[in-house]
């Protein structure tokens, strides 16, 4: 029944091109919208508060059909503040649904609200813009980070746990004064900062704040609705809304561009989800026996390919950027997402936001497409949308082992068979899917799975636990000098574990509690793990430093980036020419030993400063050398030409 939706007449007919749907606010009256194509009736309720279940029905107004199969009300008055559901019958059925472009919404989403979105604006947010305006792809250093994480461990020193307002706090410290939090992405260096989901989603009871409660988030209830849990005052819809924006201003005042990280691929529960309230089954595709399509592996996959579902998604990621500035977005399984939906995403932002960068998850996925002619936005089509990255699941699997065979070694960890692969990764040009530096995300460990650490623990289980921060930091080396985008798990760079109870290491943590998830930041109190701090940030400062590490396009790498051949199995080294892409050195030379003995390099010609070693790294030159050079076991060697 429900692919009729995806027909030449039905889009004809019922495809909406306006810019109102939802609540348009202003101080004398209110608008509504709302697209209800197959609806018989549709009802405006009115309530007085927003907590569901409560007796508090203000009014209810009939709406009245309209264009496109729209319906329309509108009320005097200034309505800020109340809240609001439409009441939709559908052949008989009666449901009531939370307005799919409900900005706020009251405690756990059932109720939208009405919203004065100027009155919830920062002081000085008319001025605010994205810090790191003018930079390409390539000049990011992304940080994974969810909002609870950063300040759920009491060694934190952050007042506001597991809030927005916990982002904006500074000056705060472990009890013997190591900054945490904001100051510490701050003085790692870091330009933009992921938030894993910060949209109103459904696993998190609201009404329960008071208690432990943790979950990523890929659950969506409400797209264009901040989420309740993350703000000091779940019932007010206000309240979600500035205190995000202040998060926002704050990071973007400190120099951190803002990533959201979005899950429009699927819902946390497709039947009741509202567009299907409204509109029974239209969001989300079905298989011929009517049953959802799972391609997600979540209970259901988003029909991106209808029109009004394309807009949708169109319109919310474009709400984001306009609203809460935001600078980034990163989506979750975008393989389950056609290609024109997420051409059109990109361009239309860029219209007005030419800065923000667009990446995500393009695994192949097994859905059920409701229309022909169709391509989804996977790695093999990575050509048909030029302005959208995609996470490198070859070079994290080179780097520490498969992802799904835990126990498998990567080429850090001393497997012999990965190194032409980390080659091609390293140059931008991963196999079968990878072209052009641009579009690859580098990386070693992001929320899924296990950290890098307990990934390499698990693989070498004989190794010393010297070996495996060597093994630690050599992935960081590469994927940070490599050609592409950088991106780190927060605490990545402080050996971050995640151990539950037991003591096993736990494989995905999405609902695991508090005392596995938080961000251990007494662990920079001792002087190992302040070590790898400053590596990490060592390397970043160097990338930073050194635009020939940030080339765009794959004719230029091929063009300055040489392999070097002859050297001892399994060992990588890459001469970089200066003078490209405005790198200011007279050239950069890069070798990897992952053997557990040391190798001798052949140097090109001339004065070598070594800036990366397997302890340290910067921008200062910690030796210098010439003719040959002696690279430590398991460790990175990183140098820079001397001027003549």
């Amino acid at each position: 029944m429900p692919n009729i939706y995806s027909t030449e007449k039905f889009e004809k007919e019922f495809t909406y091109s306006g810019s109102d749907l939802g609540a348009t606010y202003t101080p004398e009256k209110t608008t509504f919208r709302v697209w209800a194509p197959t609806a018989d009736t549709v009802t405006l309720n009115l309530y007085g508060s927003g907590t569901p279940g409560t007796d508090d029905l203000v009014e209810q107004l009939p709406m009245t059909a309209d264009v496109n199969g729209t319906w329309i009300a509108e009320k005097e008055g200034d309505l800020n503040g109340t809240y609001y559901t439409y009441l939709v019958s559908v052949g008989g059925n009666e449901n009531e649904a939370c307005d799919p472009y409900a900005r706020t919404t009251g405690v756990n989403g059932k109720r939208a609200m009405i919203l004065d979105l100027a009155s919830t604006d920062p002081d000085g947010w008319e001025n605010d813009t994205n810090p790191n305006a003018g930079m390409t792809y390539n000049d990011a250093v992304i940080y994974e980070l969810h909002v609870r994480d950063l300040s759920s461990d009491e060694s934190s020193g952050i007042q506001n746990t597991g809030k927005f307002l916990g982002l904006t706090e500074t000056g705060t410290t472990t009890a013997s004064g190591i900054p945490t939090g904001l100051d510490h992405m701050k003085d790692l260096g870091i330009t933009h900062v992921h938030l894993l989901p910060i949209y109103d989603y459904a696993s998190v009871d609201e009404t329960q704040s008071d208690k432990p409660q943790f979950n990523w988030g890929y659950d969506p209830e409400n797209y264009n609705v901040p989420e309740g849990s993350y703000s000091t005052d779940p019932y007010n819809g206000a309240v979600r809304v500035a205190e995000m924006k202040q998060m926002v201003k704050v990071l973007h005042d400190n120099q951190i561009s803002v990533i959201m990280d979005v899950v429009y691929n699927h819902v946390y529960n497709a039947s009741d989800f509202c567009v299907n309230q409204i509109v029974p089954g239209y969001f989300s595709r079905v298989n011929e026996d009517g049953t959802y399509s799972n391609g997600s592996d979540c209970g259901n996959d988003t029909a991106s390919e209808r029109s009004m579902v394309r807009k949708y998604i169109v319109d919310s990621v474009k709400y984001w950027a306009d609203e809460y500035h935001i600078d980034g977005f990163r989506f979750d399984l975008v393989g389950l997402i056609d290609t024109e939906t997420i051409n059109e995403v990109v361009t239309e932002v860029h219209k007005t936001h030419p800065d923000v960068i667009f990446y995500g998850e393009g695994w192949t996925m097994d859905t059920a497409v409701t229309k022909d002619g169709y391509k989804m936005t996977t790695q093999p089509n990575s050509t048909d949308v030029p302005g959208f990255a995609f996470f490198s699941d070859t070079l994290r699997d080179a780097l520490k082992g498969h992802v799904f065979y835990t126990t498998r070694k990567g080429y850090v960890s001393g497997a012999a068979d990965l190194a032409d692969t980390v080659k091609g990764c390293f140059l931008g040009q991963a196999d079968d899917w990878c072209t052009t530096p641009s579009q690859s995300i580098n990386y070693a460990s992001c929320h899924d799975n296990m950290t890098l650490l307990d990934r390499i623990t698990k693989s070498t289980p004989g190794a010393s636990k010297e070996d495996h921060i060597r093994m630690n930091n050599l992935s960081a080396a590469i994927y940070m000098t490599a050609q592409g985008i950088p991106f780190l798990q927060a605490g990545e760079e402080m050996l971050r574990a995640k151990i539950d109870a037991s003591g096993d290491f736990v494989e995905n943590s999405y609902n695991s509690p508090d005392s596995v998830n938080s961000i251990k930041w007494d662990m920079l109190e001792d002087e190992t793990y302040q070590n790898v701090y400053h590596y990490y940030k060592g390397l970043i400062a160097f990338r930073k430093a050194h635009a020939a590490l940030r080339l765009t396009n794959a004719d230029d790498v091929n063009a300055n980036i040489t392999s070097v051949d002859g050297l001892d199995d399994n060992v990588l080294a890459f001469r970089i020419n200066g003078g490209v892409n405005g790198e200011t050195s007279d050239g950069i030379f890069v070798i990897f030993n992952p053997n557990n003995a040391a190798t001798s390099v052949t140097l090109p010609d001339g004065a070598w400063d070594v800036c990366v070693d397997a302890d340290h790294a910067g921008t200062e030159a910690l030796t210098t050398v010439s003719g040959s050079v002696s690279v430590e076991p398991i460790s990175a060697m990183v140098l820079v030409k001397k001027k003549s």
